[in-house]
């Protein structure tokens, strides 16, 4: 049904009204922490100000794939966006989906390990959920194929919200499909966009640094980042075997084998996006390295070597200026990130 002009004027208002949860620091203006481009020593802030490469003012439009079951509408958009910060959606009406997802963290929590209710500590760290709706697949080890099928897992995982479908469906007054259509609709709308990199690739390379394009040269090069971190979002959205989580001659999580039961998935995670990566530390599915220099260090050394690790990796020994390129040229993939009916309608 086609939303009335009154319904969407309404959820307009209430997005404007209830921008507490749009982060309008200053990404994309700046390396986080850093002086704004246009500073002493930085680059020059984008022509004509802020409104993305091309001109486009309104944040990401490439095209993403929308359930015919689900379309987009104001209305959803605007639920799910209420349903997002709502703790009864939790057994102990402590926990919504914002507390492991903030929005000022890029949609993560700053923990290693997710917490969920009464205390419980989860397996996983918090993957973030910036441009999440251009995904194939879902969770560190893919088992949902759907972003409705992932925003249910949460609320029905006895270690997260804890609760059941009758339960949910009771303190919302909708039925489960009506809650996942509602969330799933709002987190396609969380999107990060107008990072300096992303002005870079528009034409407009004074938008790096010398260091943070010396730090691409390598991303690109000898580091060979972008073989599993390319596209528009930075990931290939597929499961890699880098060698996290193998201890003492086993894997303490064996990621992807648990739903493929396929021995070459064995401690296989997804590729996460790196947009907004300085902003969702701790890194790796258990969140076991605390920052971008012990990742890069990680990667410089070739991961933990193991039977069913990814053959392309191997040790780099980045130089001490190549690690600190990386990390300028990282946090340079900072952007804005917009949701709710402001990145969409």
């Amino acid at each position: 049904m086609k939303p009335t002009l009154p319904t969407v004027v309404v959820a307009l208002a209430t997005l404007l009204l209830g921008a507490s949860l749009t982060v309008s620091a200053q990404r994309g203006q700046g390396r986080p922490g850093g002086p704004p481009p246009g500073a002493p020593g930085q680059p020059p802030g984008p022509p004509g100000g802020p409104g993305g490469p091309g001109g486009r003012g309104r944040g990401d439009m490439r095209p993403m794939t929308v359930p015919d079951s689900n379309p987009l509408t104001p209305e959803k958009i605007e639920t799910g966006r209420k349903l997002f910060s709502d703790t009864a959606l939790s057994a102990d009406r402590t926990v919504s989906c914002a507390t492991c997802h903030q929005p000022d963290r890029a949609f993560t929590d700053g923990r290693a390990i997710a917490r969920g209710v009464h205390g419980h500590e989860g397996k996983r760290n918090t993957p973030s959920l910036v441009n999440a709706g251009y995904g194939r697949s879902f969770f560190w080890d893919g088992r949902a194929d759907s972003l409705e099928a992932q925003v249910v897992g949460p609320m029905l995982n006895p270690e997260e919200m804890g609760l059941d479908e009758k339960t949910v469906e009771a303190r919302t007054r909708m039925t489960m499909t009506e809650v996942a259509s509602a969330l799933a609709s709002y987190v396609r709308t969380i999107r990060s966009t107008e990072s300096r990199y992303d002005w870079f690739q528009s034409g407009q390379t004074q938008m790096l640094t010398a260091d943070e394009r010396a730090g691409f040269a390598v991303f690109r090069g000898r580091g060979q980042c972008l073989t599993c971190h390319g596209g528009p979002d930075l990931t290939d959205g597929r499961f890699h075997n880098t060698g996290v989580g193998w201890t003492n001659g086993k894997h303490t999580d064996e990621g992807r084998f648990a739903i493929t039961r396929d021995d070459r998935d064995r401690g296989a995670f997804k590729t996460p996006t790196l947009r907004d990566i300085a902003l969702t530390a701790p890194y790796m599915h258990d969140g076991s390295l605390a920052t971008l220099e012990d990742v890069i260090q990680f990667y410089s050394d070739g991961g933990h070597r193991n039977p069913n690790q990814d053959p392309r990796m191997r040790p780099v020994h980045f130089t001490s200026e190549e690690k600190h390129s990386l990390v300028a040229f990282l946090k340079a993939l900072t952007g804005r990130v917009t949701e709710g009916l402001v990145g969409v309608f």
